[in-house]
């Protein structure tokens, strides 16, 4: 079992107990976009956040992300980490039809890699020391690298997002917080230079 200090918040019941089964963590579901009208679970939510810090660890869809930046927007900034899970095609075992992006959430990954995702994610794991910090890619950076502020930079941007199996509907601002916790500047180079 990994020990992560933050609290866990998951969309479903079905993501919550994927988790349970290697994580040991408060868990809190969204229920979905319910959490945008339970101020009860808002109230929770910031609690949590304040006496031990929350990690978002929503599904890699469209309503993933909406989810993920309504909590970015009800909590403090240093007391927020996100987990971004990769986009892999596919359909849950429970269900009869794909999603509606035919990717699966977080409930029908494996354990394997929802725990790389969970280790990049910047979680502080009991036992493995706090999380390094790193050197953040700037805008400058994303500039420099094609990324933004050019005539073909959404075009890049998508490319650089598929080819690591993340959401490619991401704004540069919203890419640049999601490759700063996942990845170096080095690793984004590298990337970029097999493209």
């Amino acid at each position: 079992m990994l020990k992560v200090k933050e609290a866990i918040i998951v969309e479903g019941k079905y993501d919550k107990q994927r988790l349970s089964e290697f994580i040991d963590a408060p868990i809190i579901t969204t229920s979905g976009f319910r959490v945008f009208k339970d101020k009860e679970k808002q109230r929770l939510i910031r609690e949590l956040s304040k006496e031990r810090g929350i990690l978002v660890m929503t599904d890699s869809d469209g309503a993933g992300g909406v989810i993920r930046n309504f909590l970015r927007g009800i909590i403090t900034q240093g007391e927020i980490k996100h987990c971004y899970i990769p986009c892999v095609e596919g359909k849950e075992k429970r269900k009869a039809s794909p999603s509606k992006e035919n990717l699966l959430g977080v409930e029908g990954l494996s354990h394997e890699v929802l725990k790389e995702a969970l280790l990049r994610s910047g979680a502080t794991i009991e036992g493995e020391g706090e999380t390094v910090k790193r050197e953040p890619i700037t805008k400058t950076d994303l500039f420099e690298m094609g990324l933004s502020g050019r005539d073909n930079s959404a075009i890049l941007r998508v490319k650089l997002l598929e080819s690591l199996s993340l959401p490619t509907y991401l704004s540069a601002n919203a890419m640049l917080e999601l490759i700063n916790t996942l990845y170096t500047k080095q690793e984004v180079l590298d990337k970029l230079m097999e493209l």
